[in-house]
């Protein structure tokens, strides 16, 4: 798996990115990325490169709202 880097103009357009790419993933595995998550870091879930790269989106994800969040708030 070679590793890529992307980079965006904005945090809310990496936002939107990885909010495309979870999308994807829960809809071929019909579950939503809490809940996959959840269960991965439990253990509960094998270490494959897709549940690997998933994990990785998610908190990606997490980051990136909590980011926007302490931006948004400060604006406020």
């Amino acid at each position: 798996m070679r590793k890529q880097t992307i980079q965006y103009s904005s945090p809310l357009d990496a936002l939107i990115e990885v909010a495309k790419r979870l999308s994807i993933l829960e809809q071929e595995n019909h579950t939503d990325s809490e809940d996959f998550f959840y269960q991965y870091s439990q253990g509960l879930l094998p270490d494959d490169a897709k549940f690997v790269e998933w994990a990785n989106d998610y908190r990606h994800y997490l980051y990136l709202r909590q980011e926007l969040d302490k931006k948004l708030k400060n604006v406020a």
